[in-house]
C-alpha cells in the first residue's frame, strides 16, 4: 500500500491554549477524516513542534488536483460549525502545496514510522535552482545519509504557498533530533559547495523541527 503521494499540502495551525484539546479532538476525528474522503488524497500525518504549541500536518496527494475536486471544494466552502469556529481562532497558519522533486533514502528505508520531521525551506533565485538542487542531491543529502539515523530526505518544488514566497521544501525524516548535531550534519554542512552558496544573500533557509504525533490517517481508497 502506496501512503506517499506526489504531491504533498503542509499545512501548519496554533490554537489558542485554552482550546488545545478539542484543537486535536477536531483535527484528529473530523478535519482530517473528511479530507481522507476525498477523491486523490492518500494518507496525512500529524506532527507538534516540541517546543511550542505549533501543529503541522502533511497530507499525501496523487497530484494537486486533489485540490482541486468538487468534493473538495465542498470540504473547503461548507465546513461545519465547529470547523469554521476552530479555524477562525487558530494562528501561524500555513499552507504550502508541494510537487515531488526528488527522494533519497537508504536501502529499505521506510519513512513513515520516523519519528521526527525536520523541514527546511528555501527561497531561490530562479537562475540559482539549477545549482541548489544539484548540490542538495548529489552533495548535502548523501553525507546527510551518513548517520543511519537519518532515514531520508524528499525534496518538492513549492508550485503554491502562503505566507511566504518559499519555491523549495525539503523534509528530513529522522529517527530522533540527536542526529542534528551529529558528524554527519556538521560535514554535510562544511563542504565547499556550501560555503559558496551560503556567500549569496538569498540562502537563508527557514528551519522547523516536528515530533510526530498520533498515527498516520489513510485515505478509504487505500483500504480504511
Amino acid at each position: 500500500m502506496d501512503l506517499l503521494g506526489r504531491t504533498i499540502l503542509f499545512s501548519e495551525m496554533t490554537p489558542p491554549q485554552e482550546r488545545e484539546a478539542a484543537f486535536n479532538e477536531w483535527y484528529d476525528h473530523e478535519h482530517i477524516p473528511i479530507r481522507m474522503a476525498a477523491p486523490g488524497f492518500k494518507s496525512a500525518q500529524r506532527y507538534r513542534d516540541g517546543q511550542t504549541s505549533n501543529y503541522l500536518a502533511v497530507y499525501e496527494m496523487d497530484g494537486p488536483d486533489a485540490l482541486t475536486t468538487p468534493e473538495y471544494s465542498r470540504i473547503k466552502n461548507q465546513p461545519s460549525d465547529v470547523t469554521r469556529s476552530m479555524l477562525g481562532a487558530v494562528s501561524g497558519f500555513t499552507r504550502y502545496i508541494g510537487r515531488i522533486i526528488g527522494a533519497h533514502s537508504l536501502p529499505a528505508a521506510d519513512l513513515l514510522p520516523a519519528s521526527v520531521l525536520y523541514a527546511v525551506f528555501f527561497q531561490v533565485p530562479t537562475e540559482r535552482v539549477a545549482d541548489f538542487d544539484a548540490w542538495y542531491a548529489e552533495d548535502h543529502v548523501p553525507l546527510l545519509l551518513g548517520d543511519s539515523r537519518w532515514m531520508g530526505t524528499r525534496r518538492f518544488e513549492i508550485t503554491d504557498g502562503a505566507p511566504s514566497s518559499y519555491n523549495r521544501l525539503a523534509l528530513h525524516y529522522l529517527s530522533d533530533r540527536d542526529v542534528l548535531e551529529s558528524d554527519a550534519r556538521a560535514k554535510a554542512r562544511a563542504t565547499p559547495w556550501r560555503a559558496r552558496l551560503a556567500q549569496e544573500p538569498w540562502f537563508q533557509g527557514k528551519y522547523l523541527v516536528f515530533d510526530k504525533i498520533g498515527r498516520r490517517h489513510v485515505a478509504q481508497a487505500n483500504g480504511r
